[in-house]
């Protein structure tokens, strides 16, 4: 991926140095992560707990209102961090991308923030863990990341390159886009009105728009700078693969559970990302009204 030289967020957060948010788990306010079933999965494989009742709470299902933690004020990433320039940079692609889209439909796009933490953080969904991968707190408008993730996404789920970690942040900053436009509010509101099952079927079809809109991204950066190189879109269709609720779930139990699906199977993840990435429209990006997924 050609990134470097590129424009750099200005949106970032530095709380590396922070020593931690707490460590405890997530209350209230549903934070909406790429690596939730990851976390979810292992801990039900290492803890013996139902997966599904790890997921409930990490997603807000067991909790209360939301609760705002304290912290030291932000600070911007070294100058020197390599990765943490990628990460800006890569945010500043989606900034660009994403206001001209708005822009285009009439409105205005806000930026997120970016944190970079360890460990855990205070987030206005509660305290976040690195367990749960990168995750989008709609309470703050805020993307977390803790970049030991990008060595599990090489070393463990077998997702290595640079673009595989763009598609990661991508992602998260699809539930930003998602946020703005009122639609995640909508299924949230629908905890408690439907069964779990049906709950996990909405979470999909949210976690695939997500995908899909990390692939709008993409095409109009592509259009715009020529950021792709060779390679680089197989990697982040591999990254969609070994992320896939089925994947997850074969690989950690054996078993494949659809009923508990929250993200999508690896092929739907690999299909609205394609499906993104190839029309660069917001509007082939409905999950919701699609006759399948």
């Amino acid at each position: 991926m050609k990134w470097e030289g590129n424009r750099e967020s200005d949106n970032v957060e530095d709380r590396r140095s922070d020593g931690g948010g707490g460590g405890g788990p997530i209350f209230g306010g549903r934070s909406i992560g790429i690596g939730t079933i990851v976390v979810a999965l292992v801990g039900g494989w290492v803890l013996g707990v139902n997966p599904l009742t790890i997921l409930s709470l990490l997603s807000g299902g067991g909790g209360g209102g939301q609760v705002v933690q304290q912290q030291s004020p932000a600070q911007a990433p070294p100058a020197h961090d390599t990765m943490a320039r990628f990460v800006s940079t890569v945010l500043a692609d989606t900034e660009d991308v994403w206001t001209d889209i708005f822009r285009q439909g009439g409105s205005q796009y806000r930026d997120p923030k970016l944190v970079l933490f360890r460990g855990a953080v205070g987030t206005a969904c509660g305290t976040g863990q690195s367990a749960m991968g990168p995750f989008y707190c709609p309470g703050d408008q805020k993307v977390y990341i803790d970049l030991s993730f990008y060595d599990q996404l090489k070393n463990q789920l077998g997702a290595p390159g640079d673009f595989a970690q763009a598609y990661v942040i991508a992602h998260e900053v699809g539930h930003h886009v998602q946020n703005l436009l009122g639609i995640s509010g909508k299924v949230d509101e629908m905890r408690g009105r439907v069964s779990k099952v049906e709950y996990n079927r909405l979470s999909v079809k949210l976690e695939l728009q997500a995908d899909c809109l990390a692939g709008v991204w993409a095409h109009h950066a592509q259009n715009a700078r020529q950021i792709l190189e060779q390679g680089d879109v197989e990697e982040a269709m591999n990254a969609a693969a070994k992320i896939g609720d089925d994947a997850l779930q074969r690989a950690q139990t054996g078993q494949v559970v659809p009923d508990s699906f929250t993200h999508g199977t690896s092929a739907q993840r690999q299909r609205w990302f394609m499906t993104g990435l190839k029309s660069g429209s917001v509007n082939s990006c409905d999950t919701f009204s699609a006759a399948s997924l």
